[in-house]
């Protein structure tokens, strides 16, 4: 059986990569940082854009994104723990391969590139966590696509009303600050699609939604939704 949240657009790969930093190379990343506040809505990078800095999420939601002028795609959601723009530290590029926008509130910090590649050259146990990044990276993406071109609507709603609750909330009753539009990109479907299968999932009982208040009510049923597409 596949993977139930292969499909899930939330990054689940918490980074360790500054934990096997020295003393010394911290005092020094610290010394190369600076944390930037972004309200939600707001542009973290552009793609195309010079990538002069490593990003690193301390608080909020981040989305990412490919777009070109016409249409959006939405890759997958990044947390708090993780890093934006690895794909940028190649000496054959140094230029975002996406864009990043804050979904809520967010602190992020920015890291000086050229000091990110001096700590992959020198301290191999920083480079292997990095790596292991890049390669959770991979593994989503694929699985990601793979839910877009075979999962039909339904499933990919169930999927990732079920990636929010136990990835992002982690609880089966939250506030969901995620508006209709919001909820239709992560899906690949219409909004107006969208309102039609929340209404048809609260009507069968599968969830309850109250304003912003969300509720999953039959977990289980909504799982077999997901895993049949």
């Amino acid at each position: 059986m596949l993977d139930q949240f292969m499909g899930c657009t939330l990054s689940s790969h918490h980074c360790a990569c500054f934990e096997k930093l020295t003393p010394d190379e911290q005092r020094m990343l610290e010394a190369k940082s600076v944390v930037i506040n972004y309200k939600k809505g707001e542009i973290i990078c552009k793609q195309g854009g010079f990538a002069s800095h490593i990003l690193y999420i301390e608080k909020g939601l981040a989305k990412v994104f490919l777009d070109n002028g016409q249409n959006l795609l939405v890759l997958k959601i990044i947390p708090p723990g993780n890093i934006l723009g690895l794909s940028s530290v190649s000496s054959d590029n140094n230029n975002f391969q996406y864009s990043a926008m804050a979904y809520l509130d967010s602190e992020i910090k920015q890291i000086d590139i050229n000091y990110f590649k001096q700590l992959l050259l020198q301290n191999s146990k920083f480079a292997k966590e990095v790596i292991d990044i890049l390669i959770s990276n991979s593994v989503q993406i694929n699985g990601r696509f793979f839910c877009l071109t075979h999962k039909q609507s339904y499933g990919r709603l169930a999927d990732i009303l079920l990636c929010l609750a136990d990835r992002i909330f982690k609880a089966s009753e939250f506030d969901l600050n995620l508006s209709r539009k919001d909820l239709a990109e992560l899906s690949g479907i219409s909004p107006e699609t969208v309102v039609r299968m929340l209404k048809k999932f609260k009507d069968e009982g599968l969830i309850h939604i109250d304003g912003k208040r969300f509720q999953i009510i039959d977990y289980d049923r909504l799982k077999r939704i997901s895993e049949t597409g």
